[in-house]
C-alpha cells in the first residue's frame, strides 16, 4: 500500500507486509534506491527486494524521494530530509510494525542516503546495509555528485563533510556493506576503506566481498550478494 510522508509528489513508500499470520509483527526494512540521487530512477530498483523480504516476514517500506531533476526537485540537503521523514513516518501508519527493530537498506547512491540516515536515527534504527553503496563522496568533480550537491568540493567542503558519511564516522549502528568484486560502476576499494575506517573508528562494520558479481547483481534476490546481505540481517535485528 503506499503511503505520503509529504505533499510533494515524490514523498512517499510503498509499505509491503508479510502475510498474515500468528505472533508478533516483523521487523521493518527502510529501503532507498539508487541512481545517481536522478530522476530518472525510482523505487522499482527494490521492488524485488521488497517482496524477497516479504516472504522471509519482514515489512518492507520503499521509499521514493526528491532527486536530482527540474520536476523533482531534490539534492542535497532536501533528499537526505525526505529519506529521515520517510522513517519518522513509519510511526503513523496503521499497520502492525515492530519498530523496535528496523533495518536501512541502501543501493548504490540510496546507500549513501541510508548510512547517513542511520547515524541521524541511530536511536531507532538497529542495523544498515549498503549494497555497492556510495560511502564516500568523491571530491573530484562527477557530474553526478556535484549536481547532487549543488557545488563542487572547491566550494563547499563542509557541505561533503556532512553528507559523506565516511566523513562522519563512527556511525554507531551496526553496517554491512556489500559489494560484488566484479562492479565496474563503483569500486569494491570504497566499501573496503569505509569498513576498515569505521572499525578503527569504533564501529560495528562488516564487509562482505562477493567474488563474480557485478553491480546490478546486489538487487537481485537470487544473488550470492542479497543472501549474504538477508542472512547479516536475520543474525542482527
Amino acid at each position: 500500500m503506499r503511503h505520503a510522508y509529504g505533499q510533494h509528489r515524490d514523498q512517499w513508500g510503498d509499505l509491503l507486509l508479510p502475510q498474515a499470520g500468528e505472533g508478533a509483527p516483523g521487523p521493518v526494512a527502510v529501503l532507498v534506491h539508487g541512481g545517481n540521487w536522478q530522476a530518472a530512477f525510482d523505487a522499482s530498483q527494490m521492488t524485488r527486494i521488497a517482496r524477497d523480504l516479504q516472504g522471509r516476514g519482514w515489512a518492507s517500506w520503499n521509499l521514493e524521494y526528491r532527486r536530482v531533476g527540474a520536476t523533482s526537485g531534490g539534492g542535497w540537503p532536501r533528499t537526505g530530509e525526505d529519506v529521515l521523514s520517510g522513517i519518522d513516518h513509519l510511526a503513523r501508519i496503521d499497520a502492525p510494525l515492530d519498530l523496535e527493530r528496523v533495518a536501512l537498506i541502501g543501493f548504490s547512491s540510496g546507500g549513501q542516503l541510508a548510512l547517513w540516515a542511520a547515524g541521524e536515527r541511530r536511536a531507532s534504527v538497529g542495523a544498515v546495509v549498503a549494497l555497492a553503496g556510495v560511502s564516500h563522496l568523491s571530491r573530484r568533480g562527477e557530474p553526478s555528485v556535484v549536481d547532487f550537491m549543488g557545488a563542487g568540493y572547491d566550494e563547499a567542503p563542509e557541505l561533503y563533510a556532512a553528507a559523506s558519511p565516511s566523513s562522519r564516522l563512527p556511525l554507531g549502528v551496526p553496517a554491512l556493506l556489500v559489494h560484488g568484486a566484479d562492479d565496474v560502476v563503483l569500486p569494491p576499494s570504497m566499501s573496503e576503506r569505509y569498513v576498515a575506517a569505521a572499525v578503527k573508528a569504533g564501529d560495528d562494520a562488516t564487509l562482505a566481498a562477493v567474488p563474480g558479481e557485478a553491480h546490478m547483481d546486489v538487487v537481485d534476490p537470487r544473488s550470492a550478494s542479497w543472501a549474504a546481505a538477508a542472512q547479516w540481517l536475520t543474525e542482527r535485528v
